[in-house]
């Protein structure tokens, strides 16, 4: 594995548990509703941009279209 795909992949890690955090929520439900609301792929395809951001933007922008997506969190 390249240190590319270490980078990403802790950085993904650190989004999921962020997540989870600021909604009370475990890491594994963060994981499944995130996939399932399209947030981790906003992630991964915005990477380059959103890996600039604070962990709270990217929090912030997950919620965003997590809900776009219709996920029920508030």
């Amino acid at each position: 594995m390249t240190r590319e795909e270490q980078n990403r992949i802790a950085y993904y890690i650190a989004c999921i548990g962020a997540f989870a955090k600021k909604f009370s929520i475990s890491n594994a439900f963060a994981y499944n509703y995130l996939l399932r609301y399209r947030a981790l792929d906003f992630i991964v395809e915005h990477y380059e941009i959103e890996h600039t951001l604070s962990l709270d933007d990217a929090v912030e922008d997950m919620y965003t279209i997590s809900k776009r997506n219709g996920g029920p969190l508030t």
